[in-house]
């Protein structure tokens, strides 16, 4: 069984590879490298002892999907691919129109070429735009209220048409949280390009020192200690989830999304703390004007990857934080040490 990972070098893909060949899958790995480095598959061939196949491309050039397609026999797509920072998707909009809704058009169109019907899709909770309720559930109303979701939204009903319009496809939507950890082995981790956007990597990179403090945007939420509160899996869970989400689309037929999230609620100041106890390091922080639109708290409700897929979280935030200390004291730099 050969699963094609699109952006299967970046911070989810390469966790993601590792746990499809710990299962006995075979994995063909297309990336470009823009927001990922050639390192990092190194790394994972050195995790799971075996060469990992790659093709260095864009998913928006058809011919080289075409041609890793008959060179390869694959049986399901994995597609990670796209640009993924929010206050960027602003910035930049048709960029990330072009390049997240695109790539999805030419990656389907091959894969009907060569009747490849299996696809599990990285969707995300921006999807629900800012929910009036909590937990999110699937059948919510979506809404998304920046670029980046809207592509994420987009590309959800255009592969919903795609299975309206011929039964044999079978496309998982996973819709997932804050991904937030790394390998247990150190060795594969996040490496976002510039200042992070997400808090995880700026906390971890302060520790490391390579950023003065960390910015807490926003102290007076209706939450338990006035920040932001954000539901964070480690990104094995997730991985493991795509796992399960490939198992499933191999053995059955439908259009499913499906929340890939913990249930669980941390303020951005809980997860500080936690950092803080596993790596016995203060970590300075100041509060910050809030950010527009940020919601006072966002947390899954994962009754239904537990029913459809037979997956749950298994690792709290300990783990999480001991997991990202690993990789970030070891790698201060990232995959440029």
């Amino acid at each position: 069984m050969s699963v094609l990972i699109t952006g299967g070098a970046g911070y989810i893909g390469s966790h993601t590879c590792v746990e499809l060949v710990k299962a006995g899958y075979d994995v063909v790995v297309v990336d470009n490298f823009y927001n990922s480095k050639k390192e990092v598959l190194k790394r994972v061939e050195n995790i799971v002892g075996k060469p990992i196949k790659f093709y260095e491309a864009d998913v928006r050039d058809r011919d080289a999907l075409v041609k890793i397609f008959k060179e390869n026999s694959i049986d399901s797509v994995i597609h990670f691919a796209g640009l993924k920072a929010v206050g960027e998707s602003s910035r930049i909009p048709l960029e990330y129109y072009d390049n997240n809704i695109v790539s999805t058009l030419v990656l389907c169109d091959v894969m009907r070429e060569f009747n490849v019907k299996k696809i599990v899709f990285s969707s995300s909770a921006t999807v629900y735009g800012v929910a009036k309720e909590m937990p999110l559930v699937e059948t919510m109303p979506l809404g998304a209220i920046n670029p980046y979701g809207r592509t994420k939204l987009f590309i959800e009903e255009m592969l919903r048409d795609l299975f309206v319009s011929d039964s044999d496809w079978s496309i998982a939507l996973l819709r997932y949280f804050n991904p937030i950890g790394a390998h247990e082995s150190g060795t594969i981790g996040e490496d976002p390009k510039g200042i992070p956007n997400n808090l995880m990597p700026y906390i971890s990179q302060v520790a490391v020192g390579r950023l003065p403090k960390l910015s807490v945007y926003g102290g007076d939420y209706n939450t338990v200690d006035g920040t932001g509160v954000r539901d964070y899996i480690h990104v094995v869970d997730l991985a493991d989830g795509h796992v399960k989400a490939v198992k499933w689309v191999l053995g059955n037929k439908g259009c499913e999304a499906i929340n890939l999230g913990t249930g669980n609620g941390v303020s951005v100041l809980q997860l500080k703390d936690a950092f803080q106890k596993a790596a016995q390091i203060e970590i300075p922080f100041e509060i910050a004007p809030r950010r527009p639109g940020d919601p006072d708290e966002v947390y899954a409700n994962a009754n239904k990857a537990k029913k459809v897929l037979g997956w749950e979280a298994k690792l709290d935030i300990d783990k999480m934080c001991e997991d990202t200390w690993r990789w970030q004291s070891g790698n201060p730099n990232g995959y440029n040490d």
